[in-house]
Formats: C-alpha cells, sequence, structure tokens
C-alpha cells in the first residue's frame, strides 16, 4: 500500500459472489483473508500477504447501483485532494461516477472515469491509526 500521490494506494475486487472470490484468491495467491464490518454495517475481506494488506473484496450488493456493475477490480490512486482531483477530472473531460465520500479509518474517496472512459478509483488516505 502506497501513499505517495500518484501512486497506485490499494486495489479491490467487487464481486457477486464473495465467498468464491476468497477462496479463488486465497488459494492462487496464498492471501490472509478476513472480514470486517464496516463502520456502514456491509461485510468487508482485507486480504494480507506477509502481514501487509494487499487488497479488499466486497460484494457488489452494497455498492449503490451494483446490481448494474459487472464483477471488477478497481484500483485507487492516492492524491493529495480528492475534491482538486475531482474539479480537475471535470476540467480534462472526465467524469465523475461517484462524487467525494468519506470512509471513516480508511479516507476520501472519489470514484471518476478518466477522458477514455476507463475508471478508477481517487482517494485521499486517513493518516490516522485504525481507531484513532
Amino acid at each position: 500500500m502506497s501513499e505517495v500521490a500518484g501512486t497506485v494506494h490499494w486495489t479491490e475486487l467487487s464481486t457477486n459472489d464473495v465467498e468464491a472470490a476468497k477462496a479463488y484468491y486465497g488459494s492462487i495467491c496464498g492471501w490472509k483473508l478476513e472480514t470486517e464490518k464496516m463502520a456502514s454495517g456491509e461485510n468487508y475481506t482485507v486480504a494480507s500477504k506477509g502481514g501487509q494488506p494487499v487488497a479488499g473484496i466486497m460484494s457488489l450488493s452494497d455498492i449503490p447501483g451494483g446490481d448494474q456493475i459487472p464483477p471488477n477490480w478497481m484500483p485507487y490512486l492516492a492524491v493529495n485532494d480528492v475534491d482538486e482531483a475531482v474539479a480537475k477530472t471535470k476540467t480534462a473531460n472526465g467524469t465523475v461516477l461517484r462524487d467525494s465520500f468519506d470512509v471513516p479509518g480508511v479516507g476520501r474517496i472519489a470514484i471518476v472515469a478518466d477522458p477514455t472512459g476507463a475508471a478508477i478509483g481517487l482517494m485521499k488516505p486517513d493518516p490516522s491509526p485504525p481507531g484513532g
């Protein structure tokens, strides 16, 4: 996981079958998988390798409009200011798919599409430690 602006900070899988995904990636990647409750009440699985978090897995049913989205991997780029990056996306002919929102203990996030239509997450990681 990186917190340097302009680098991939996090990646997560959104799927219709979390258990099948956990079995598959746990097997082929050797990931340790721990499911926890998010502040919003949904389950979120954190995949770790060598004691380091490497990815997340969540259900599409927990995403607004998820019934219209195919299973996918979403990378999140670290940015210094999510709201500024969203404004720049608009002026650069990108599209805001989900405006800025906060995830307690995780950071501020937005989902955008670049001018070619490719979706990407933008994220300002929360600098405070979990529970802090």
